[in-house]
């Protein structure tokens, strides 16, 4: 029997061609409060990308409309993308959303399917053929490269890599950095370079008790980091972290802060006009840089082995290398002024430049979303698809939401507002018959069926859930919440088992 029959035998409000909606939805309930009798189908939506977007798009998708199914397609095997590989072993309060995205995975009119990789294993086509909808929001995979001489060298590393190492992610379990220096350099000053700076200088003790892979565990302990400069090419007033992950840094045990005061001219005179948030942040960063602390916390930071700073208006230039040209023994910065004021501050080389010694640089300067089809539009200068409120420019059927909607700005917060818009944007496109669901589609009964016949074995929500309790039981083991297989081939076996 071909699939469209098999589909919609014994369906009696079904033809081969077309399907008549009679007011009622799945439920049973008439959403209009009054009988309809437009020709009309279920609408089935495809989501590629297991991470926040993804979720955020497919809950509110199955909350706007009762008749509407969702399949969400991910490249891994384990579901939630950067909640559970983005996110810092010390921060599991920002892995709750962990349980509103299982409540919609495990929805009757939500399906996941793991370990499929769109673009390789099924094409953006065949998911538009098969699906009234397509929502890209497969998220930033791709580093942003300083374009500097000695990027290459040993002792040079993505941040996006870094933390995958120490987060599991499967392709950056062989990262093994060289912790045996004793200054660090991470470029960038967001809340991932403070993430990075974080884990780095954390005491033992506090990252025994996370889920930080054992084998990140082990190569921190053994860490001769004790010093870890955080490095932008603007001032105080344009950093980009938020004041809750500054707070941390100021509060780490074990650590003190080491700034130049000079970074800080000016400052106090703009504070009165900025905004609310960065005002308190900002005042923060004055207060730790150029403050004599109370006798408490003097007392604290002198007995602390290890320090961190901020150093303002610098960029790279160049990595340097060893005698022997194989690892990195320092960094380059070239000294910056600013042009303009606020947010809108612009970096200009004042021709200066300065030797950092360091033996590690973690570049933070943002993550970007790569092209995943040949069929969808993509802009390469800003690494995102092209799009109106989430619609595909050019693409009728085709949407996006987070990170390569945006480019990879925000918090989870943010991805959450920006997946609703485009929910929003799809639900109505719906409602004003722009998108067309009058013909029949076959949703993931064909994309199985290709998938099937390609070799490729989906991994359902059920068999996520066959991971999660080996990762937790051999977590409490060892007296941490979860300890996370790391190579896919892991998880395939314990999610067939």
């Amino acid at each position: 029997m071909s699939g469209h029959k098999l589909l919609f035998s014994g369906l009696k409000l079904w033809t081969s061609a077309s399907c008549r909606w009679t007011g009622r939805h799945h439920d049973g309930v008439n959403r209009r409060g009054k009988a309809a009798s437009f020709s009309s189908c279920s609408p089935k939506v495809c989501i590629v990308g297991g991470g926040p977007a993804g979720f955020y798009t497919a809950q509110h998708l199955i909350k706007a409309r009762q008749d509407l199914e969702v399949d969400v397609y991910e490249r891994l095997p384990v579901p939630f993308g950067l909640v559970r590989f983005g996110v810092a072993p010390d921060h599991p309060e920002v892995k709750n959303v962990i349980n509103t995205f299982t409540q919609t995975a495990k929805h009757s009119r939500c399906s996941f399917y793991g370990n499929v990789n769109v673009g390789k294993d099924v094409s953006v086509e065949e998911l538009q053929q098969a699906y009234h909808a397509v929502v890209l929001s497969y998220g930033a995979e791709g580093n942003r490269s300083m374009g500097v001489p000695g990027e290459d060298l040993a002792g040079v590393y993505s941040a996006k890599d870094f933390v995958g190492w120490y987060n599991g992610l499967p392709s950056c379990r062989q990262l093994s950095p060289d912790l045996s220096c004793e200054t660090a350099v991470v470029m960038g000053q967001g809340n991932v370079a403070l993430d990075v700076a974080r884990i780095l200088l954390c005491p033992i003790d506090i990252l025994k008790k996370t889920d930080i892979t054992q084998p990140a565990l082990e190569a921190l302990a053994e860490s001769h980091v004790r010093r870890v400069l955080i490095v932008g090419r603007r001032g105080p007033i344009q950093v980009a972290c938020t004041i809750k992950e500054l707070r941390e840094m100021v509060n780490l045990q074990d650590t003190r802060p080491e700034m130049v005061a000079a970074d800080f001219e000016g400052v106090t005179e703009a504070l009165k006009d900025l905004p609310r948030p960065r005002k308190r942040l900002t005042e923060l960063m004055l207060k730790t840089a150029l403050e004599t602390p109370e006798e408490k916390e003097r007392e604290r930071r002198n007995k602390a082995s290890r320090t961190w700073g901020f150093r303002f208006f610098r960029s790279p230039v160049e990595i340097l290398a060893d005698p022997d040209h194989k690892r990195t023994a320092g960094i380059r910065l070239a000294v910056n002024r600013l042009e303009g004021s606020g947010d809108a501050a612009r970096a200009v080389l004042t021709g200066e430049v300065e030797d950092v010694t360091c033996g590690l640089v973690i570049s933070s300067i943002g993550y970007k979303s790569l092209p995943i089809d040949p069929s969808v539009p993509f802009d390469q200068r800003k690494a995102i698809v092209p799009n109106n409120m989430g619609r595909v420019q050019q693409a009728a059927g085709l949407y996006c939401s987070g990170w390569l909607k945006t480019g990879p700005t925000g918090v989870i917060a943010t991805t959450m507002n920006n997946s609703f818009d485009t929910a929003r944007s799809l639900v109505e496109d719906l409602d004003s018959g722009a998108l067309v669901v009058s013909a029949a589609k076959p949703g993931s009964q064909s994309i199985s069926a290709l998938l099937d016949k390609r070799g490729v074995k989906p991994v359902l929500f059920s068999d996520w859930e066959k991971i999660d309790i080996v990762e937790m039981k051999q977590g409490q083991a060892i007296g941490k919440p979860r300890e996370k297989l790391l190579t896919v081939e892991e998880m395939l076996l314990e999610a067939r088992k």
